[in-house]
């Protein structure tokens, strides 16, 4: 998100958050700690007396709505507070007319709408693309095998390809349906699915001695695969 000045510019009007209390110079109302002021010839005056009572405050986090209230606001003021531990004033905020600030709202909630679908839109395109690249790596897969069941080629394709995954589907040469790429896949869908190779894993075995001793088990399922 965009984020806003903290320095008011020179012909801003700037109020002021009270930090210790004081009472309004014309009207004589108490302007105790938290409430607004505004100072005219060093004189402070209430959000009444200074004609801005009809204001509405928008507090600062929202570049745009911010902006835009601004915009559409023909009279407008900075908040302001001292902090007393950087020894300056910090923004904290806008004043604005209520009209303003509600048109300002209706268009950011507009352009929230709009880049919403947009993502929609994108991950609908997105879906679509892997879901035709997961078909033509399942039909490369049915094609180099044969022998290998569609709805496992179809599993394999899935486990292989999903995005994100890092997994050997979505390097540039499974993209280019390399068959050692495929292999690869395959090789690793039998090695979890036919042979005891988890659970080797899991009882403490190494990875490497795991892999040497399924290999012939692979081996077998692979030469079947590769016959129609």
């Amino acid at each position: 998100m965009a984020s806003e000045s903290t320095d008011p510019k020179s012909d801003d009007i700037v109020v002021f958050q009270v930090l210790r209390d004081s009472a309004c110079a014309e009207c004589g109302d108490e302007l105790w700690k938290g409430r607004l002021l505004r100072l005219e010839k060093e004189r402070p005056l209430c959000m009444s007396c200074a004609d801005l009572a009809h204001l509405v405050f928008l507090p600062r986090g929202d570049a745009a709505l911010t902006r835009r209230a601004g915009r559409y606001s023909s009279l407008k003021a900075v908040v302001v507070r001292f902090s007393r531990s950087r020894n300056r004033y910090e923004r904290q905020g806008v004043l604005v007319e209520e009209a303003a600030l509600a048109r300002a709202e209706q268009e950011c909630l507009a352009d929230s709408d709009a880049r919403a679908r947009a993502r929609e839109r994108r991950a609908e395109r997105d879906a679509e693309i892997d879901i035709h690249y997961r078909g033509e790596f399942a039909s490369h897969i049915r094609r180099l095998y044969p022998g290998c069941p569609e709805p496992e080629a179809i599993e394999i394709a899935e486990h292989a390809c999903l995005k994100h995954s890092g997994r050997v589907g979505r390097t540039a040469d499974a993209k280019r349906f390399d068959p050692e790429m495929i292999a690869l896949a395959v090789r690793a869908h039998i090695r979890h699915v036919h042979t005891d190779y988890d659970q080797l894993l899991g009882s403490g075995w190494e990875r490497p001695e795991a892999r040497d001793r399924v290999l012939p088990q692979v081996d077998r399922v692979l030469a079947r695969w590769s016959h129609a």
